[in-house]
């Protein structure tokens, strides 16, 4: 049985373990890159999307989208939009109707990237929407990994420079987590939603709420699971 809260508590967050990507990560920089990756990720079932923007600390100075990463289960790629543009190449990727496109807050990175060029989305799928079935308030993708796998995405590179020459391997580890975690944190709540596998609580700390669940199954006389891997 796995424990779900409604929101997350952010102070449990500092002490869980951090995840990250562990696959490989593909910088993509001319168009001709471009069309072979694209033609590589078409060929998958799922995709984690997620984008960065170079951050402004100047009143009225605003940036478009640096960085769309998108990852498969075991690469991720990494296209930098400030240097290619969103190519006819990447336009065929985010129209496409067949692949599952899974993201997070996906309607503001999509007005974004409508500022480079024009498309028509297809097939995306808003985790934000899917947890909302499930009664989880959470909206961020830090505090729904957190919810769901016990474990933390750092956040320490989100406002560094998307568009300095070359991505520190930091950011690169950043961006690709990022995308990464979109498709398991979809596929948990798949499989969740599938089996009923959950329970759903209010936010008290980690430990007392998976005390509460042992308590209320001895109460109904049921017998009490062992506990399993976060992941």
């Amino acid at each position: 049985m796995k424990i779900l809260f409604k929101k997350f508590d952010k102070r449990e967050i500092t002490g869980l373990p951090k995840v990250l990507f562990q696959g490989r990560i593909i910088t993509i920089i001319t168009p001709g890159e471009t069309e072979k990756a694209v033609d590589y990720l078409l060929s998958q079932k799922i995709l984690g999307f997620d984008t960065e923007t170079r951050p402004s600390f100047k009143k009225g100075q605003r940036y478009e989208v640096s960085l769309l990463q998108v990852s498969t289960y075991d690469t991720c790629f990494l296209f930098r939009l400030n240097l290619t543009g969103i190519t006819p190449a990447i336009i065929r990727l985010l129209e496409d109707k067949k692949v599952v496109k899974v993201g997070l807050s996906w309607h503001d990175d999509l007005l974004q990237l409508h500022r480079r060029a024009e498309f028509k989305a297809g097939n995306f799928v808003e985790l934000q929407d899917v947890a909302e079935k499930f009664g989880i308030e959470d909206k961020s993708l830090q505090k729904l990994y957190a919810n769901l796998f016990h474990m933390k995405i750092s956040k320490a590179q989100r406002l560094s420079n998307w568009e300095q020459t070359i991505l520190r391997d930091a950011q690169k580890l950043y961006a690709a987590t990022d995308a990464w975690t979109c498709i398991k944190i979809y596929e948990e709540l798949q499989r969740l939603s599938r089996d009923g596998d959950y329970e759903l609580v209010e936010p008290v700390k980690l430990v007392e709420a998976e005390s509460e669940v042992v308590k209320s199954k001895e109460a109904k006389n049921e017998e009490v699971p062992q506990s399993s891997p976060i992941i």
